[in-house]
């Protein structure tokens, strides 16, 4: 049987058995590709939610395994069967698999390094579509006097045939009946134009939900995803498509459905290694309906009287641009780091980035079956240039339209924090009185000294990023600027004498719609709740009278809902006592929950508090459940010195407002751009103030030296473990030894069904050790309410904690003597807390 004349190489009647193959091998890559690119996600979202350090070599070992897995059927795909179609299957799959390998190695750059890894994609991107069109003229057949697609020795059983190898040969190779070149191309011809129109389409649901970080990460983000088109033009080439269109003039159906199906299992490969980790997800739904469209717009190439060599160079650009913008929307509009399972509770980045991609899957969908009904039908004719041109341009301008309106315009990329080498000098604090206005008197001093070291030392660098219109923001409590930068500005600023390192300041993109605010099932309580009774609180007040009159506690978190009727009555007012540097909030709102129910846990009335009677202040660090460096210092400069709302906190601090207690549920993992130092001179600064910094331990246990973000490791912070009602400690709750050898945690409270406040006047029982701190917290209350003589003697306060706190079970990993973490002291610390007789310790 000899191969069709227009289409060598591709026989009309074969045995069934090569295409059943083909068949299996296509279902096993794409079982294979997913399965290893989910997998891969979920373990580093595991990992992140143990609180683990990230596995470099995870990736590049699952792209290995990809390469192995499901290149080696592929190998066998384009080796063994007689059909050149099959063959051809095999070998494109086979090349996109390898593609993947490669892409997936880039993985080993942190997500927080994003323009890096979007650069480092370009140029391996780049450099793959060079290595495919080097192979492919390897694999050219010399003609007579050297031409190239001349006759050439068949394997498939014909006795001659024409080897197209590339676009040049493409224009050699007779194609639907030509009757001769009819000129080329100068101007875009309808394919190209309506591939881009399709392209626009696909990047609308993006557009409306997504957001664009920084001016240099979306600029990365376009030129990567321009070299993606490019390689996908190269792989999924004239000859590609040629091996499908059988017949004269050809079966449009059979190149649609078959080459669309070939071509969407390589497509599929390229999306599974076109972005980070997360980044790459969306891309595996909407990019395999592509290759449907990409058939049709071939096949709209190949029409009667076509030049051959446009005809090439018009599915080429047509792949091109379609690939290329439909890669584009998980590229430039999501933030890898944001599509994290941290963030799954609520309507935030992973529910908007699923829309999205749901909706771009529906698009393509639509786009493949319109241009297959328009473009691919026998007696189907391409719409002219001038329809073909409209077309792109009203979705090009419905994009804008979209972008602007209901979508998020602008810019919102990360940020850089700048962290000085000169820090301000807090030793030798006047000892002062003891009591409040002892306190008062070292807060003042410490705050004197921090505005002095940075207004002094970061002039001239401020001066100097002001010019540069990088928008710089001055901090004191750690001396740091945070600026507007990219990669180069970092190394730019690294290489200053003055500066000691830079971090990245991460800042959320915004959301299409507000991420609904979380609120509580849980019946109100009607007396004190079990964990309040567990620490003895409860005897505090009817036994002591202490209930925490006179002290305020400080919470850095989500924010407080302050129209609960549990935490009403105990917020401080004034115009110092709420500060929102996320969104500039003006009265205490919280969208999350998570802060509304630590400072219920605190100071919260109706039976839910430890120190009902004790006032509250807040401060809003983390939005959508994430933070940054600069949230966190801003509202620890803020519990140093409030100030009022529109205040300088350079200038308008008040020290003498600063609250005596510090509850602090969160920490800082390098996720979020911390390093493990980054915090370290704030919290001292707090504690040479006479300020009582509680932090939680932390809830990636049972793993051992899991105390390790900040500020749980420091040594003057009280970090606090979680216990359940049986006085054993939580498996969640993380353990020592801590960095630097502190022994951590140092006390324990309950921490598992504590029920607490939540938004809109709701209860919610929550586990963590985020619900233990704010009790302890309370605890401090109780004491220096108790004894004003002991506000401020941090040291002394720290003891009475440790020296009273109950006996309390460890529990480990397992029995392995690797996991008992060197100690029960490193699980347990001083065991749990005793409010009845730290008050009673406190009053001595």
């Amino acid at each position: 049987m000899h191969g069709h004349p227009a289409y060598p190489g591709v026989s009309d009647r074969s045995s069934p058995w090569p295409v059943v193959a083909a068949v299996f091998v296509g279902c096993w890559t794409v079982a294979v590709t997913v399965a290893t690119q989910t997998g891969g996600w979920l373990t580093d979202q595991l990992l992140l939610g143990f609180g683990r350090d990230r596995i470099a070599w995870l990736w590049p070992v699952l792209g290995l395994a990809t390469v192995v897995l499901a290149g080696t059927p592929a190998v066998l795909l384009a080796k063994l069967p007689r059909s050149a179609t099959v063959r051809a299957t095999g070998r494109v799959w086979l090349i996109g698999t390898l593609v993947l390998g490669v892409l997936t190695l880039l993985r080993v750059v942190p997500p927080v390094h994003h323009e890096a890894y979007l650069a480092a994609l370009t140029g391996v991107a780049a450099l793959s579509t060079l290595a495919v069109r080097w192979s492919a003229r390897r694999r050219a057949y010399p003609g007579p006097a050297g031409s190239v697609g001349g006759p050439a020795p068949t394997d498939d059983g014909d006795a001659a045939r024409t080897e197209p190898t590339g676009d040049r040969d493409a224009a050699r190779t007779e194609t639907l009946g030509s009757a001769g070149p009819v000129g080329r191309l100068r101007r875009p011809g309808p394919v190209p134009l309506l591939a881009v129109a399709a392209g626009v389409a696909l990047l609308l649901p993006w557009a409306w939900l997504g957001a664009l970080g920084g001016l240099l990460e979306t600029a990365l983000a376009l030129l990567a995803a321009a070299t993606l088109g490019g390689l996908a033009a190269t792989l999924l080439d004239a000859t590609f498509w040629s091996r499908f269109a059988v017949g004269r003039p050809p079966r449009p159906a059979r190149l649609v459905l078959v080459g669309g199906l070939v071509a969407g299992v390589a497509l599929l490969l390229v999306a599974a290694g076109a972005g980070q980790s997360g980044a790459q997800l969306p891309a595996l739904l909407t990019l395999p309906p592509v290759g449907f469209a990409l058939a049709a717009l071939w096949a709209a190439t190949w029409r009667p009287a076509a030049d051959p060599a446009d005809a090439a160079r018009a599915g080429r650009s047509a792949t091109g641009w379609l690939v290329g913008l439909a890669a584009l929307g998980p590229l430039a509009f999501t933030d890898p780091e944001e599509i994290t399972l941290l963030l799954v509770g609520t309507r935030d980045v992973p529910f908007w980035v699923a829309a999205a991609a749901a909706a771009g899957l529906a698009v393509a969908v639509l786009v493949a079956i319109g241009y297959a009904v328009l473009l691919a039908r026998p007696t189907a004719r391409t719409p002219s240039r001038r329809v073909a041109a409209v077309a792109a341009v009203v979705l090009l301008v419905t994009f804008g339209v979209v972008d602007l309106g209901p979508g998020q315009p602008g810019l919102y990329g990360e940020r850089l924090f700048v962290v000085l080498r000169a820090q301000a000098d807090l030793t030798g604090l006047p000892a002062g009185q003891p009591g409040r206005a002892g306190r008062d008197a070292r807060a003042a001093e410490v705050y004197r000294r921090l505005v002095t070291t940075a207004e002094q030392s970061q002039a001239d660098l401020v001066r100097g990023l002001s010019r540069l219109r990088l928008d710089p923001i001055s901090y004191y409590l750690v001396n740091a600027v945070e600026v507007d930068g990219g990669p180069a500005v970092r190394a730019w600023l690294a290489r200053r004498p003055e500066v000691a390192r830079v971090l990245v300041s991460q800042r959320l993109r915004p959301l299409p719609a507000p991420a609904g605010q979380s609120r509580g099932t849980a019946p109100k309580p009607s007396g004190p709740e079990w964990n309040i009774s567990q620490i003895g609180a409860d005897r505090v007040w009817s036994q002591l009278g202490v209930t925490g009159t006179g002290i305020v506690v400080g919470s850095s978190d989500s924010g407080v809902d302050g129209t609960h009727p549990a935490l009403r009555p105990g917020f401080r007012g004034g115009d110092d006592s709420w500060y929102d540097p996320w969104d500039g909030t003006r009265s205490p709102t919280d969208q999350g929950g998570h802060g509304t129910h630590t400072v219920g846990s605190a100071v919260g009335r109706d039976g839910i508090g430890v120190a009902p009677d004790a006032q509250w202040v807040g401060c809003v660090n983390l939005d959508r459940n994430l933070g940054s460096p600069a949230h966190y210092l801003d509202c620890l400069q803020f519990m140093l010195a409030p100030f009022p709302v529109g205040g300088d906190p350079f200038t308008d601090g008040r020290p003498e407002r600063a609250p005596q207690v510090l509850t602090n549920s969160w920490g800082c993992p390098p996720i979020e751009g911390c390093d493990r130092g980054v915090l370290r001179p704030a919290t001292a600064a707090l504690d040479a103030a006479g300020i009582f910094v509680v932090a939680a331990a932390g809830n990636t246990g049972p793993w051992c030296a899991s105390i390790d973000d900040p500020p749980a490791p420091y040594a003057d912070v009280l970090t606090v473990g979680a216990v359940d009602r049986q006085r054993r400690v939580a498996e969640f709750s993380s353990r020592g030894p801590a960095p630097g050898g502190p022994g951590k945690p140092d006390v324990l409270a309950p921490g598992v069904g504590v029920v607490s406040a939540m938004p809109g006047g709701t209860y919610a029982a929550l586990d963590g050790t985020s619900m233990a701190t704010p009790q302890v917290a309370g605890v401090v209350a109780l004491m220096w309410s108790a004894n004003p003589a002991l506000v401020g003697d941090v040291d002394r306060t720290r003891q009475i904690l440790r020296d009273t706190a109950t006996a309390a079970t460890p529990t480990y990993r397992s029995d392995n003597p690797a996991d008992a973490c060197g100690g029960p002291s490193n699980v347990t610390g001083s065991g749990q807390v005793d409010a009845y007789a730290a008050v009673q310790a406190a009053r001595r």
